[in-house]
């Protein structure tokens, strides 16, 4: 009891390690980038005054970190030490709060900006992430069944066309093909259930792809196992032995690979969003964030984007130690 206390918080620590690293790499980053938030909202034409009043409403005009290496009079850099007075400070404090504070556009909170995109990106990974599986499954068992075949060097060549195209190749060549030509389905938007198509296929075909190949090596590290000769001498069908026992084994190291690469998918869906104009995270994140440089939007979308990989990581742990209770005995 006291190991599983003692496990249960040594996640949570290394969860909130993870963020806070994250987030804190991300805000210095941003403090980094050369450019002034008030005239990339308010414009170039904006005058001294409104510029200052809107610092001022901000906390622009206060400094971001602890310490400093403000310019002197003389034009040299020296320390200064800022106390808790400062930026960072006070937004690890309204988190403590709950507050991820208000966009410096559209003056909305933020938390409120995430929770009506975060749904449609949560939408478009798992949907990508399912056709990624449907399509890697088959594939890759069909691939290492016949292994050394043609059919298994078509299947694998596929598969590395797969991984080696990027997504903004595959997105524009889709769209292409599949709205512009055919007229099948929408450029872009999110306006029908069939708007998801093209960019969940876009940002799954290289998941598909890597799958595909381990899938593949699995199934043959398993068809030379002696359960599985065990099983085909008790008289089970090649189908029962494949799909019951070699892909139940089989599919250990895929579901770790499924947990890491929902955070590739989260991360990736930034430019697919911004290829299909899909409205999700990636999109608030590249538009209303870093282009208009809106720190708090910044901050708040890659503190979800974090929380959601490591979840993510946490439930594959638990998944994986179903699938393979020796994990567990260990």
């Amino acid at each position: 009891m006291k190991q599983k206390l003692f496990g249960v918080l040594r996640r949570i620590g290394f969860l909130v390690l993870v963020v806070w690293t994250v987030v804190s790499l991300v805000t210095l980053l941003i403090e980094l980038v050369p450019g002034d938030p008030a005239i990339a909202v308010l414009g170039e034409q904006a005058t001294p005054e409104q510029l200052a009043q809107f610092r001022s409403k901000h906390g622009l005009d206060r400094p971001p970190f602890f310490f400093g290496f403000p310019v002197d009079q003389s034009g040299q850099r020296q320390f200064t030490w800022h106390g808790l007075n400062n930026r960072y400070a006070d937004y690890w404090g309204s988190i403590l709060r709950g507050d991820l504070g208000t966009s410096f556009r559209t003056e909305r909170p933020v938390f409120e900006l995430i929770a009506e995109r975060y749904p449609a990106t949560i939408q478009l990974a798992i949907t990508a992430m399912f056709i990624a599986v449907c399509i890697a499954i088959p594939l890759g068992v069909i691939a290492g069944k016949n292994r050394g075949t043609w059919l298994d060097n078509a299947l694998s060549v596929i598969a590395l066309v797969g991984i080696s195209l990027p997504s903004f190749v595959i997105g524009p060549m889709l769209v292409y093909i599949f709205a512009v030509k055919l007229g099948w389905l929408a450029p872009s938007g999110r306006f029908d259930w069939s708007d998801i198509i093209l960019p969940s296929f876009t940002l799954g075909a290289a998941l598909s792809a890597i799958l595909t190949r381990m899938v593949r090596s699995s199934v043959i590290e398993e068809l030379g196992e002696p359960y599985v000769r065990t099983a085909r001498a008790k008289g089970l069908s090649e189908r029962t032995v494949v799909y019951k026992h070699v892909l139940k084994n089989g599919l250990i190291p895929v579901v770790t690979v499924l947990g890491l690469q929902l955070g590739v998918l989260l991360a990736g869906a930034i430019i697919t969003e911004k290829i299909f104009g899909w409205p999700g995270l990636g999109l608030l994140l590249l538009e209303d964030g870093i282009s208009k440089r809106d720190y708090s939007v910044v901050q708040g979308c890659v503190l979800a984007i974090s929380t959601t990989y490591i979840i993510a990581n946490t439930l594959t742990d638990v998944l994986y130690r179903w699938l393979d209770p020796r994990i567990r005995v260990s």
